[in-house]
């Protein structure tokens, strides 16, 4: 089944103990890792870069840094393993996916910008095992296109709804297309969000995001692709905790009156009180009554109740009414 709760970690820069990051995480929540690949042209790669001295001085000198190698997968995939967390990944080409396939992922993760590379989605399509698609800078015709593509093949998949900028303003996160892709193609739909904090994130869990997707890193100062815009562990358990209590608070509507609303309704609302006193046998009128706290007596509603007829004892004014004090025909 696709869950509530998918989290991507993009790397930036590595840190020595890579697992550390891993043992930060709470609630055996869904982490995904990006796999890079070559899919820049050579004068792209090969062009100066002057972002990350430490790491190279072109794109290429700078990704071959920072990318992870088999070995790395596989510990990582293991380590995910040992402790009940799915590891899910992005493959942003065919020859990423066949290596994700060799680490026998249990689905995959497309990237917004790969929404549009139709050769890899047939590809995907073909390997019968959930997908994941973001739907960032991408027209609604072109999502039509790329779902079709896995429906044909039926297979199972939740779209992203996420704003392509990094950092991405709050302001611009467009949450209302979180509801417009899950009526125009009734599929899961989560929402991925580039935003500093995670305000944007629990507006989408109470739109009804099915899944939920962030940058996380150990250091926001370090240095890196990302760093700046991801959660530290201490801020993704926080919000783990907010979108719990944010589903709670979200939950199908079933009105009803809570213990916590009884103490405040029983001190706070209006109950039919004697305007003055009363006398047995005295028909009484709505001019003899009034409405006052505390709402442990008869509610207003019930006046037609006690208008009109006769009062069994005498009422002194000020008292709560009860029909035990009325003559009822």
């Amino acid at each position: 089944a696709l869950l509530k709760g998918v989290l991507e970690i993009y790397w930036g820069t590595l840190h020595p103990d890579e697992q550390k990051l891993l043992q930060a995480l709470t609630e055996r929540e869904q982490i995904a890792y990006r796999i890079l690949r070559d899919l820049a042209m050579r004068s792209v790669l090969d062009a100066v870069d002057d972002r990350f001295p430490a790491f190279g001085q072109t794109y290429r000198e700078i990704r071959e840094h920072l990318e992870f190698g088999w070995d790395e997968y596989v510990e990582l995939k293991s380590h995910c393993d040992q402790r009940q967390i799915t590891f899910l990944c992005t493959a942003f080409d065919i020859p990423a996916a066949s290596f994700l396939e060799r680490l026998e992922v249990p689905g995959y993760k497309v990237a917004s910008h790969s929404l549009t590379n139709l050769p890899l989605l047939e590809y995907l399509a073909a390997r019968g095992r959930p997908v994941v698609m973001s739907t960032g800078m991408c027209t609604l015709e072109e999502i039509d296109d790329a779902v079709g593509m896995f429906r044909d093949s039926d297979t199972r998949l939740a779209l992203m709804h996420c704003v392509s900028s990094y950092p991405q303003p709050a302001e611009e996160s467009n949450l209302g297309m979180v509801a417009e892709l899950r009526d125009r193609y009734g599929l899961p739909v989560g929402y991925s969000g580039h935003e500093l904090g995670y305000l944007p994130t629990l507006a989408s869990v109470a739109l009804g995001a099915d899944l939920v997707e962030r940058h996380v890193t150990l250091d926001r100062s370090a240095a890196g692709f990302d760093h700046r815009l991801s959660l530290e562990p201490d801020e993704l358990s926080e919000m783990i905790q907010s979108i719990r209590t944010v589903e709670l608070a979200t939950r199908p509507a079933a009105k009803s009156i809570s213990e916590t609303e009884m103490i405040t309704r029983r001190k706070y609302q209006a109950s039919i009180v004697a305007a003055r006193d009363i006398g047995a046998g005295e028909t009484i009128t709505e001019a003899m009554l009034t409405l006052k706290n505390p709402g442990t007596g008869l509610p207003a509603r019930r006046m037609t109740e006690v208008a009109g007829n006769k009062a069994k004892v005498f009422i002194p004014a000020d008292t709560l009414l009860d029909l035990q004090m009325v003559e009822r025909d």
